[in-house]
């Protein structure tokens, strides 16, 4: 990184990468090809990413977020949110007619076959993740009797096994990698056999935005990162910026809800947003902080980024015909039912 700007004595550390990833981008994207080919509504299950301005956006353009399958009307496409599903969820659309959008990210949908194959292999998979969150929720449902959660290293003295020789660990794809290390380092402790998964669950982008977070937080007085406070990646961010030594650190949805008494004292303030975050909000809270004297803005790079995911399949087929069809089948064994009594 350069030197401070002896002009003002005030600059910026802008991370890189920061913002969208790729299974982000994909189903956002997803979303506003569905309204563009199908018309609205599309219906969502869960926010399609934990971003506010996101889903405000997508609202407006005719998506309606649900939080349960239940309450999507007979007929209706409903997409499953980035954060993906568990197999219960795909016999609920199924009973209620609707035609299906799977938005998963395909590295979520990695850790889904992860626990089908050792479950189907009768090993105790530990999950490592926050309780109550989308993907934890999806992730247990591919094997709810071999799963068992780790809320973090304190869950460890309670976890028990069948068989400590046939336990693997997997972990929700956007915690923080230090604090999900330690998670396993106690597990190992435990479980001296404990199997780790064939390739890092946590996402290339969580790692990605962490790292340069780190490099941020060494010399930021201040870190400002870009999110909402229902994203697990947002919020690790601000940990993660706290641990690498910057002295204050703050989550916001918006330029607005900075404070102007954060920068009492500040000469360097890093920026950073979640991996579900558009750059256009990154670049409102540059302008807010030119605005106040912080107009030199340096990068700080952590690594390249060059990873694309295809759209889901389902946008190839019409699915408004389908869902028709759905509902005509469903009509039809209805009147057929009493003749055949």
């Amino acid at each position: 990184m350069g030197a401070m700007t002896a002009s003002s004595g005030r600059r910026v550390l802008l991370a890189a990468p920061r913002g969208y990833c790729a299974g982000v981008d994909r189903a956002v994207i997803a979303v506003e090809k569905a309204l563009e080919q199908y018309g609205a509504p599309i219906y969502v299950r869960h926010e399609i990413v934990h971003n506010k301005y996101v889903v405000q956006t997508l609202e407006k353009k005719g998506a309606i977020f649900v939080e349960q399958t239940a309450e999507v009307p007979e007929g209706s496409i409903v997409m499953f949110s980035a954060h993906g599903v568990a197999p219960v969820v795909h016999d609920e659309a199924a009973a209620g007619k609707l035609a299906t959008i799977d938005a998963t990210c395909p590295l979520v949908t990695k850790v889904h076959k992860e626990a089908v194959r050792f479950a189907n292999e009768d090993f105790d998979i530990l999950l490592i993740g926050h309780e109550g969150h989308e993907e934890v929720i999806g992730t247990s449902g591919e094997a709810p009797d071999h799963i068992t959660l780790v809320d973090g290293p304190d869950d460890v003295a309670k976890v028990e096994v069948r068989d400590p020789s046939k336990v693997v660990w997997l972990s929700q794809t956007t915690l923080s990698v230090d604090e999900t290390m330690e998670t396993v380092d106690a597990l190992k402790e435990k479980f001296p056999q404990l199997i780790s998964p064939p390739s890092d669950d946590i996402c290339y982008a969580t790692q990605n935005r962490q790292l340069a977070v780190k490099r941020m937080g060494e010399e930021a007085d201040l870190v400002i990162v870009v999110g909402s406070r229902n994203s697990s990646n947002s919020v690790r961010l601000v940990e993660v910026a706290k641990l690498a030594g910057a002295r204050a650190a703050y989550l916001v949805d918006f330029a607005d809800e900075i404070e102007e008494g954060w920068l009492e004292g500040v000469t360097t303030v890093g920026v950073t947003s979640g991996a579900s975050v558009p750059e256009v909000l990154v670049e409102q809270v540059l302008e807010w902080l030119s605005a106040r004297g912080f107009e030199d803005v340096e990068i700080v790079k952590a690594a390249e980024e060059s990873i694309t995911f295809s759209l889901p399949k389902e946008l190839r087929r019409d699915l408004r015909a389908e869902a028709a069809a759905l509902v005509e089948q469903r009509a039809a064994a209805g009147s057929a039912a009493p003749s055949e009594k």
